[in-house]
Parts: C-alpha cells; structure tokens; sequence
C-alpha cells in the first residue's frame, strides 16, 4: 500500500473522511430499501421488510459490491 504525502512526514486522512462521509449514506439507502420493499413486496408476494432489516439487507449488499468497486476502482 502506497501513501501520499503531502507534505514532507504528513499523511491525509482520505480514508478516514471517506468512511464518515458513507455513513449518512449508509442510513438513507436503508431507508430506501424499506421503502421499496413496501411498494414492491405486494407485487412480488413478500412483506415488507423493517429498518433494521433493511439495514441488514444494505450493509450485506455493500459488503459483497464494495470488493468489487475497489478492484475496479484500481485498473483505472
């Protein structure tokens, strides 16, 4: 792992602003899964799910995507 420095002994902190930058992202998409589970569920057949459900759903979907983002993220 390569670091970038700025200035001479000093590092930014990219990746830690980075991480807090995902979190609100990370409650608003949750809330979005429950919503669409609500209004896709009865068309599909299943109920609608919980925020902490949908939570569970989000944080299991950017777990298997964010490998994925990062390999690609890397080639260009």
């Amino acid at each position: 792992m390569q670091l970038l420095h700025t200035h001479e002994g000093e590092v930014p902190m990219k990746g830690y602003f980075a991480i807090l930058a995902a979190v609100p992202g990370f409650f608003l998409s949750s809330l979005f899964v429950m919503l669409f589970s609500r209004v896709l569920g009865p068309m599909f057949g299943f109920d609608p799910v919980s925020y902490p459900t949908a939570m569970l759903v989000t944080i299991a979907l950017w777990i298997a995507v964010a490998p994925l983002a990062a390999t690609r993220s890397r080639k260009h």
